[in-house]
């Protein structure tokens, strides 16, 4: 599958990881939906021209995100939707038992489990079905799906049960879904960031960051949203790259 003149919906577009994709796709020649709770993806559209569009939606309903859907469905006109990069999510923190000895907040957990492993689920179903729909390409593709999983899924750490959880369900659900689509030409890839520079990573303090980018073997740093973009365009470009999640961290194993 080639970029130029295929149509993409990317869910957390307006700012880091989703931002930053969808940058790079419409530098390639694609078309880009953009979508996300923030009123900002807008601006982050208008910015990026005719190309791109946007769509304000919560991942987790199924009529917002379905209208989506059909939005980019009407963009891609003939060629439908080509693909998405999942990218919406939330970082939330909490110990089974603080240090009163009250338990973590169940309704917390929940939420972070709705919108990170439910909202995932929500997005990949109503793409697939959209993308079942294509005439496949030169190269018998309907459609890739790029989901955003995490190193907490392997290196979760005290105070990350929920965030790593529902990380590990995004793992989790790659291969069977895989599989299970292949029968519609449609890929499925996870990409499990390490530490980047992105509006969750500066809701943590400056030395904490530092403290997480030293930890990085190589390059001794956060990693920049356009490093998941060059990723994400590969995936697209690679027929061979399914069921598989990718680890793009720069060798870190948090502790």
């Amino acid at each position: 599958m080639q970029v130029k003149d295929c149509t993409f919906l990317i869910t957390g577009a307006a700012s880091g990881l989703g931002a930053a994709t969808a940058e790079r796709l419409v530098a390639a020649g694609g078309n880009v939906v953009l979508c996300d709770m923030n009123n900002s993806v807008t601006e982050h559209a208008e910015r990026l021209g005719d190309c791109a569009a946007a769509c304000i939606a919560d991942i987790t309903s199924a009529e917002q995100m379905q209208q989506a859907i059909d939005e980019a469905v009407r963009m891609g006109g003939a060629g439908g939707l080509s693909g998405v990069i999942h990218c919406a999510g939330v970082v939330s923190v909490a110990k089974l038992v603080d240090r009163n000895g009250n338990p973590a907040d169940l309704e917390s957990y929940a939420k972070t489990i709705n919108i990170n492993l439910v909202g995932t689920f929500n997005v990949m179903r109503l793409a697939a079905a959209a993308m079942a729909k294509n005439t496949p390409n030169e190269s018998g593709e309907r459609g890739v799906i790029i989901n955003t999983a995490s190193i907490a899924a392997f290196d979760g750490q005290v105070g990350q049960c929920a965030y790593s959880a529902s990380k590990a369900g995004v793992v989790g659900m790659s291969l069977p879904a895989a599989r299970e689509l292949s029968r519609h030409a449609i890929r499925v890839i996870a990409i499990a960031p390490g530490v980047f520079e992105t509006p969750m990573m500066s809701e943590i303090p400056d030395e904490a960051a530092q403290a997480l980018a030293a930890a990085v073997p190589f390059p001794k740093r956060l990693g920049k949203p356009d490093e998941f973009a060059q990723l994400a365009e590969q995936i697209i470009t690679n027929p061979m790259l399914n069921g598989e999640v990718i680890r793009l961290d720069g060798g870190i194993r948090m502790q």
